[in-house]
C-alpha cells in the first residue's frame, strides 16, 4: 500500500474533525467515528463551516465543497472501519484512553492489512504498537492544531514499525499537502520537546507576575519573531494538553526542568482550558 485511499478517524473532537476535513478536501473517502451521536454532529457541522469560509474567501468552490463534503460520513458505527486503507485514531492525550480505543474498538474491526495510527504529541508509539497484534503496522502520526492550515506532519516510526507503514504514512501526509517529518519515537518528538517547555517557562514567568499575559506575548512576538505568543499558543493547543506533555516528559525524562507549572494544574483544575473552554489565560467569546 504507497497510498491510502480511505481514511479512518477516530474521534470526533478538534483535532479528528480537522483530520477528516484535510482527508476529505484531498480526495479521500473518511469515516469518522465517535461514540456520541451530539459530537459526530457537532464535527460535521464544524467542517462544513470550516468549507464554508473557504468558499467566502475564494479558496474553494461551492462544487468542491459539496464533493468534500460528500466523502465524509460521521458515524457511531465503528464497522464502517472495515473498509479503511489507514485508521487514525485522534482521541484524547489520555494513554489508557488510547489503549482502550486501540484494542478494543480499533483492531478488532480494522482490515488485517490496515495501517492503524495514533494522533499523539507525546506519547510513546513503541508502547502503544507493543499492545497491538500487529505493531508492524502501527505508526505515529502528529497533527497540529489547526489541521487544516498547520503544514508539518510529524510521522513517528515506533520500535516495531516496518518501512512500509512508515512509506505510506509519509505518502499520506503529501496528499494531503503537509510536509511530513519522520522522526524516532521519543517524548514529544521534535516540536513539542522544544516547545512545550517554553511554553511551561511562559506559564512561570506570569505566574511569577513578571509581566502581564499580553506583554509576556507581545514581547516574544516582537522579540523573538514569534507569530503568536506562548500564553496565546497555551490556549490555542488546550491548556490541558499543554500540562499532559509536560506530565509526560517530567515522567520519563526524570529531569526536574519538565515540571509542570503548578498554574497549568490550577487552570486545568478550574475548568480554564482556553479557546475550547472560552476561558485560559485570555476570556474568548
Amino acid at each position: 500500500m504507497n497510498s491510502p485511499q480511505t481514511i479512518g478517524v477516530i474521534g470526533a473532537g478538534t483535532m479528528g474533525a480537522g483530520i477528516a476535513q484535510a482527508c476529505a478536501l484531498a480526495g479521500l473517502l473518511v469515516v469518522m467515528i465517535d461514540v456520541d451521536e451530539q459530537r459526530v454532529a457537532r464535527a460535521n457541522a464544524a467542517v462544513a463551516a470550516s468549507l464554508d469560509r473557504l468558499v467566502t474567501k475564494a479558496k474553494l468552490s461551492a462544487g468542491e465543497r459539496d464533493i468534500a463534503l460528500a466523502r465524509l460520513r460521521g458515524t457511531t458505527d465503528y464497522s464502517g472501519l472495515r473498509i479503511c486503507d489507514l485508521v487514525v485514531e485522534a482521541a484524547s492525550e489520555n494513554e489508557a484512553l488510547k489503549l482502550e480505543i486501540l484494542q478494543q474498538q480499533v483492531e478488532p474491526r480494522a482490515r488485517y492489512d490496515a495501517i492503524i495510527a495514533t494522533n499523539t504529541s507525546s506519547i510513546s508509539i513503541t508502547k502503544l504498537g507493543t499492545a497491538m497484534t500487529r505493531p508492524q503496522r502501527f505508526v505515529g502520526l502528529h497533527f497540529f492544531n489547526p489541521v487544516p492550515l498547520m503544514g508539518l506532519v510529524e510521522v513517528v516510526r515506533g520500535g516495531q514499525t516496518d518501512d512500509a507503514t512508515v512509506e505510506a504514512a509519509v505518502a499520506l501526509a503529501k496528499r494531503l499537502g503537509k510536509t511530513p517529518v519522520v522522526v524516532k519515537d521519543s517524548p514529544g518528538f521534535v516540536v513539542n520537546r522544544l516547545l512545550c517547555p517554553m511554553l511551561n517557562e511562559a506559564v512561570l514567568v506570569y505566574g511569577e507576575s513578571v509581566a502581564s499575559a499580553r506583554d509576556i506575548d507581545e514581547a516574544m512576538k516582537l522579540g523573538a519573531n514569534h507569530p503568536i505568543g506562548p500564553l496565546a499558543l497555551c490556549d490555542l493547543i488546550g491548556i490541558d494538553v499543554v500540562l499532559a506533555v509536560m506530565e509526560v516528559f517530567h515522567r520519563e525524562f526524570r529531569d526536574p526542568k519538565y515540571r509542570p507549572a503548578p498554574l497549568l494544574k490550577e487552570m486545568v483544575a478550574a475548568g480554564h482550558l482556553g479557546r475550547k473552554s472560552g476561558r485560559g489565560f485570555y476570556t474568548y467569546s
